[in-house]
């Protein structure tokens, strides 16, 4: 294990780029680190080669040689399985940066893989969509033994704009859990703000009285903007897909349910994305959840 590491050799791989891991990888290897990536489907990976990143066939030849390996899988099972086909050429020591939200009952497999493959393992789920992860402002919830902080550090401080560390022990869920609550807040806004504009339509109202109606007041918000803007001018170009959004909510759900707590808004809005993607709006931005209000 390499213990002082500077930015300046710091080689990272990263499973996963989509949305999200792309944006994530490209701002690291402009950064000048040796990054190297590897995504499911090699063609969405290949327009980083232009950005200096080595696109690679196999999760095992992104993290050869690498000091840390970022995973930005949809689940935790999609991690486990990248991980584990990439074990026979990882070093021990190497820091695993596990960044996708996975919710917390996705972390035990982790964790103890990680152990048995003596990594070093820190669970940091982000926040925030497309347009901060290309400017490098994503939101970085962390938790991690404190000697891996400073490492870790060196990559959150170029995709994030900030990190905010909420445990010492990976294992104990701190981040993996705040993170659903957050994403609980964020699911909430979004299916809140489809069905109400999906409301106005029924109704023969205008959605743009409704948001002239709440302007600068406190019923008024950025988000409640951003994501009615994309639905009014038809631009479904995604930051946080339908399918991604179902997948959240589902472990919403999960989570609430273990720990005895009635999720009535999590439920009725995972129904809307399933019926949403049902209607083949999936790789849709998570608002065209919307046409889950009318009939097919």
């Amino acid at each position: 294990m390499v213990d002082n590491i500077t930015s300046d050799t710091l080689a990272v791989a990263v499973l996963g780029t989509g949305i999200m891991g792309a944006a994530m990888t490209r701002n690291l290897a402009r950064a000048g680190l040796d990054v190297r990536a590897w995504n499911r489907t090699r063609a969405k990976a290949e327009p980083l080669a232009a950005d200096g990143v080595r696109v690679t066939d196999t999760p095992g030849e992104a993290v050869d040689g690498a000091d840390v390996v970022l995973t930005m899988l949809l689940d935790g099972p999609a991690a486990l399985d990248a991980v584990r086909q990439a074990a026979p050429r990882l070093a021990p020591g190497t820091l695993w940066l596990q960044m996708g939200t996975v919710g917390p009952a996705a972390l035990e497999p982790l964790v103890r893989f990680a152990a048995e493959q003596d990594l070093r393992f820190v669970d940091a789920p982000v926040l925030g969509t497309k347009a901060p992860a290309e400017k490098g402002q994503l939101i970085v919830l962390a938790a991690g033994a404190p000697e891996l902080r400073e490492r870790a550090d060196t990559v959150f401080d170029i995709v994030g704009g900030r990190t905010q560390w909420v445990g010492d022990d990976a294992a104990g869920g701190a981040a993996s859990r705040l993170k659903l609550v957050v994403n609980s807040w964020v699911l909430t806004i979004i299916g809140g703000t489809g069905e109400t504009l999906a409301l106005a339509k029924g109704l023969g109202v205008d959605p743009r009285e409704f948001l002239e109606a709440i302007a600068g007041g406190s019923l008024d918000m950025p988000y409640l903007r951003m994501k009615s803007d994309l639905l009014l001018s038809g631009d479904l170009a995604p930051s946080f897909t339908v399918s991604a959004a179902r997948k959240d909510a589902r472990l919403i759900g999960e989570a609430g349910q273990s720990s005895g707590v009635r999720m009535d808004l999590a439920a009725a809005t995972a129904e809307r994305f399933r019926r949403a993607e049902a209607q083949g709006h999936g790789d849709e931005d998570g608002i065209a959840a919307y046409f889950a209000s009318f009939d097919d």
